[in-house]
């Protein structure tokens, strides 16, 4: 009983205890369903937790945390203080994964610079290099954005770091760039944070070119223009500076060039009105860069314009600046505001100011420059049609200029088309401009003295305005001066120094107006009222005048003239001109084409051949002293220095050589002549006998040259040999002479001998 009391009252406890596993089991349940939600989180934060600790493995903590800080503006940097303290409280984080406080390093120079490249970001250069040298265990930024806003840098981080084994951490978790999933989310994260950034910059420029179409968008200004108290575009008050910008547009118009207008400004003393960045204006001397802004710029013209240039980014993060076409503007709205010259004329200015570039590939004709070269820019090839080049040449203590048309040979390697000497073009040119300009000399006159007069009006107009803006600063430092407590010497001091230097700078305008004011009476009243005089009464004279600048007869000759074909033809020597004129009449010249060196050192053919008719009776000094006594001067003449060269022996001897004259020597011999060996062996007596014989004129002696010469034996009526002691050499010599001049009425012997 008791046994089986025991076995019995044992079993009902072994079989309730499953009822009771799962009684409690269900409590259990009961109780976690009725815990409330936070629970739940805390149990998924502790699985996350546990993840991230399977993360950090102790290779991790031996290396250093990297903590990256970055805003993308410096108004972000002093206005979203929060931010920063957020991207800070991360140390935290890494001291909670295992890090010790020294380990974690934090990287914050990239403050208030963009993340949309890494280019000029030496922060983010400096924890890539560091990640890739396997010195950083993790990196941590408050989220993608921070660390980089560029797709392809963010992958270029995320290949190092898998490579270097190094965890990447942001506000939501730790991730192992090793690790497909979570490279997978990483560059999910970086697309969605460039795709940002591009909404961001879509919106913003959205907004600005719908008001850019309207012209309603308030751009930077350039100096001349500012907005009025309601938004509009007007004139600058000051009228100095209206005035400056007026006479710089004019001076343009008339001298076609900017670096010219430069000039201009300089040598009269003028400066240009600039722009400082607290709203200021101060006048300094006109540069060339300054000149062509102003020209290039359409805010000047009256027109509303945006985005002419557009901004790159290259390789190593630099900003470049491409101009574009005009059809490729966001908005160009011709007179929406007032300006200094009309919407024409600004389009012609560009056209001159590309018609001025130096690249030679179209034809152009550009603006009249300083070289002696009178058709410069209108001389036009006749072979290929296009615009000659000219180039200079220093010869003879002179510049010289050519006409090349030289395309060919760069571009193809072919012969070159022309190459044309420029003065006797020129020389035409001008003697048919003073034809055509003589019956209107006079109203030039007046027309060109009208014009300087109206130039010296304007710039000294322009310097009162300068006198005026010095007198009204002086007044307003004196007014300063006097305002102060005299006993507050710091500031009185200042105050009368500034006062000091405003009369001076008055002074030095003053002075200044006055030496432009007789420098111009002097131009004036001087070398242009004497040479407007000249023109009047003789133009051609003035053209030929040295002191007349080249610039200023290309400048008339452009009103005159619109182009010159030049067409050159070797074979006759010759060049023709076709002129055509500004109203279509066409005119032809033709022009000898000069010599070359050697052509002009070159002895006259009329030379050679007196020289030839010459050598028949007289020797090589004979021949010089005849050709000097009748004026004939030697090719070398026409070399510097040698105008005064005359004929010597030797030059004579030279002429017969390189011409290939018959010698003199020849001559005679042709004629019959004999040497003295066969004129003693002729007459047989000794050679010391036709010697004196020669000299006493019983044979005739013919020099062929200064020592040398030949002699002529008679046919008939022979000398003979006798004793001069009995029959003096002399005696003989005379009856000799006189029986020549006797007529010859006997024969040979009825003579006698003598």
């Amino acid at each position: 009983m008791g046994s089986g009391a025991d076995s019995n009252s044992k079993h009902p406890a072994r079989a309730d205890l499953p009822i009771v596993n799962c009684l409690a089991a269900a409590r259990r349940a009961q109780r976690r369903c009725s815990r409330p939600c936070d629970n739940r989180h805390e149990h998924q934060r502790s699985e996350i937790t546990m993840n991230v600790h399977l993360k950090v493995q102790p290779h991790h903590l031996e290396r250093g945390a990297y903590l990256y800080i970055r805003q993308s503006s410096m108004r972000q940097v002093v206005e979203n203080v929060e931010s920063a303290r957020r991207q800070y409280a991360l140390r935290g984080r890494a001291v909670a994964l295992g890090w010790r406080d020294e380990q974690i390093i934090v990287i914050d120079n990239d403050q208030g610079e963009s993340g949309a490249s890494a280019a000029w970001r030496e922060g983010f250069q400096r924890l890539v290099s560091d990640v890739g040298m396997g010195h950083a265990g993790i990196v941590m930024g408050l989220e993608v954005s921070r660390l980089a806003r560029n797709n392809a840098d963010w992958q270029r981080l995320l290949e190092i770091c898998a490579l270097a084994d190094t965890l990447i951490l942001d506000e939501d978790g730790v991730y192992d760039p090793a690790s497909f999933n979570d490279r997978l989310l990483l560059g999910l994260k970086g697309t969605m944070s460039e795709a940002e950034l591009h909404v961001i910059k879509a919106r913003l420029r959205g907004g600005i070119l719908n008001k850019v179409r309207r012209g309603e968008f308030r751009c930077l200004l350039p100096t001349g223009l500012v907005y009025d108290h309601f938004g509009n575009v007007t004139l600058d008050p000051d009228m100095q500076v209206r005035e400056t910008i007026i006479h710089f547009f004019e001076m343009f118009s008339r001298l076609g060039s900017a670096s010219q207008t430069v000039k201009v400004f300089r040598n009269e003393g003028l400066l240009f009105p600039s722009r400082l960045h607290n709203g200021g204006t101060l006048f300094r001397p006109l540069t060339a860069s300054t000149a062509m802004r102003v020209l290039n710029n359409p805010r000047y013209a009256g027109a509303y314009t945006y985005g002419r240039r557009q901004f790159r980014r290259t390789i190593d993060g630099k900003k470049t600046l491409r101009a574009r076409d005009i059809d490729d503007w966001p908005a160009c709205i011709p007179d929406a505001h007032p300006g200094y010259i009309s919407w024409e004329r600004h389009q012609e200015n560009l056209k001159i100011l590309k018609a001025n570039g130096r690249g030679f590939e179209a034809a152009r004709a550009s603006i009249p420059r300083e070289g002696p070269a009178l058709l410069q820019g209108r001389a036009v090839c006749g072979q290929c049609g296009s615009h000659l080049r000219v180039r200079y040449a220093a010869r003879r203590g002179r510049q010289e200029a050519w006409y090349i048309c030289n395309r060919a040979r760069i571009y193809r390697g072919e012969p070159m088309c022309q190459s044309i000497a420029g003065p006797p073009v020129d020389e035409a040119i001008g003697m048919l401009i003073a034809e055509q300009m003589t019956p209107a000399a006079v109203e030039l006159v007046l027309e060109v003295r009208k014009e300087i007069q109206a130039r010296h009006e304007e710039a000294d107009r322009l310097r009162c305005r300068a006198i005026e803006r010095a007198q009204t600063e002086a007044e307003l430092a004196q007014r300063r001066f006097m305002l102060v407590d005299p006993s507050n010497r710091l500031v009185a001091d200042t105050l009368e120094g500034e006062w000091n230097e405003k009369l001076r700078t008055l002074a030095s305008a003053r002075e200044e107006r006055e030496r432009g004011r007789e420098h111009d009476q002097f131009i004036l009243d001087k070398a242009v009222h004497e040479r407007l005089v000249a023109m009047t009464a003789d133009f051609n004279q003035l053209w030929k005048d040295p002191d007349t600048p080249s610039r200023e007869r290309k400048r008339l000759l452009a009103h005159i003239i619109e182009d010159v074909t030049l067409l050159k033809l070797p074979a006759e020597g010759t060049t023709k001109l076709h002129v055509r004129f500004k109203g279509g009449k066409i005119q032809t010249l033709t022009t000898m084409n000069p010599k070359s060196s050697p052509q002009q050192i070159k002895t006259k053919p009329s030379i050679i051949e007196l020289v030839d008719r010459l050598l028949d009776d007289y020797i090589y000094p004979e021949i010089a002293e005849i050709l000097n006594e009748q004026g004939h001067r030697p090719g070398g003449t026409a070399r510097r220095g040698c105008q005064d060269a005359r004929f010597t022996p030797l030059k004579v001897a030279y002429l017969i050589h390189e011409y290939k004259l018959r010698s003199r020597y020849d001559r005679l011999r042709q004629r019959g002549m004999l040497t003295r060996q066969e004129a003693a062996a002729h007459l047989n007596i000794s050679e010391q006998t036709v010697a004196r014989w020669a000299k006493f004129g019983l044979i005739t002696r013919h020099a062929y040259n200064g020592h040398y010469s030949l002699y002529e034996i008679a046919d008939g009526d022979l000398p003979q040999k006798q004793c001069s002691r009995w029959n003096p050499l002399e005696d003989r010599a005379a009856a000799y002479r006189q029986m020549q001049t006797e007529p010859r009425t006997s024969t040979g012997e009825e003579r006698g001998v003598v």
